[in-house]
């Protein structure tokens, strides 16, 4: 689905938007254009597939970088998997200095520093993948990524991104989507550990039963936008039963459904207060966040906070907290 399209914007409001857009999918970085006002151009695309994200982007340049700074802002721990589609891309991470050219792997490690560019125009189509999904050790993770060409697996991985984004908006509607997200998973701890010489089964399996509650609520927080949300969704994507996935939240002394709203609540709140939001509906703000009722929303906000939805939006600076 179309998370961006510049083209439906004022050009003194693209690059708040782009980077906006960006860094809600991804992780706390600096982003900065090449061009500015009506020179700027992106159209961003976001997929799901139970816990892999397919977000693609075609754009003006622009750069990244998350330093160690950045590090301490909380960010959902992840692996970006790159197809660099047109353009070619800088890439630095650790020691290594890389460019990416049309038809190239890229694996970023998101909890690590790096920086990221592309001049002109570029485009990529990047498999998000949760560290807890993956269940792969970082040390492996970054061993693979320096190798990726190395692997048989290269070329299979390259086709599976093309023909899955290709068909993207029949395929994450599909009843299967959750599954072709663990098996595309799958695929991506393949070529990592195929590409740093090691067996995927002898790392992944004891992680992957470690992890489950973290998994959840990465899929939660991941899809806190969906208004359908619940958690027979949560436990079908986890392939458990309802009543399992119950009784593993309340061994956490967490209630899920309390956790999904008082998340989504946040989010409305930083959404309400920032330059986009400001221009929204409360409403339209309130169903962006999965509320389908504005008076719920509203009712629920003022618990949470001590005032409405209005009048956070017409305070300066918000009440603390």
């Amino acid at each position: 689905m179309i998370l961006l399209d510049t083209a439906e914007l004022p050009g003194d409001e693209r690059v708040e938007a782009f980077r906006a857009a960006l860094l809600s999918s991804s992780v706390p970085s600096r982003v900065s254009m090449e061009e500015s006002g009506e020179r700027v151009f992106a159209r961003m695309e976001r997929w799901h597939f139970g816990e892999l994200t397919l977000l693609t982007s075609s754009s003006s340049g622009w750069a990244v970088t998350r330093s160690p700074r950045h590090l301490r802002v909380e960010g959902p721990p992840m692996v970006s998997l790159s197809l660099q589609v047109h353009g070619t891309g800088r890439f630095g991470q650790s020691d290594r200095q890389d460019l990416v050219e049309p038809g190239e792997l890229m694996l970023n490690d998101l909890t690590i520093p790096y920086e990221f560019a592309w001049s002109g125009s570029g485009g990529a189509k990047a498999l998000q993948v949760p560290y807890e999904a993956l269940a792969v050790p970082p040390h492996i993770v970054r061993r693979g990524a320096e190798r990726l060409r190395a692997s048989p697996l290269y070329d299979m991985v390259r086709a599976h991104i093309t023909r899955l984004h290709a068909d993207a908006d029949t395929l994450a509607g599909d009843p299967g989507a959750a599954a072709l997200g663990t098996a595309t998973v799958e695929l991506v701890r393949a070529l990592l550990t195929s590409a740093a010489g090691v067996d995927a089964h002898a790392h992944a399996r004891p992680a992957l039963a470690e992890s489950l509650l973290q998994r959840v609520l990465d899929y939660a927080r991941i899809h806190l936008t969906d208004p359908d949300l619940t958690a027979a969704r949560v436990a079908h994507a986890h392939n458990i039963s309802v009543r399992a996935l119950y009784r593993l939240c309340a061994q956490a002394g967490l209630s899920l459904e309390q956790w999904i709203i008082e998340q989504r609540l946040e989010g409305a709140r930083a959404t309400l207060v920032s330059p986009v939001g400001r221009t929204r509906t409360i409403a339209s703000v309130a169903r962006a966040w999965g509320f389908t009722d504005p008076s719920h929303f509203t009712r629920r906000f003022k618990a949470a906070y001590g005032v409405t939805p209005r009048r956070w939006r017409a305070s300066a600076s918000g009440p603390a907290g």
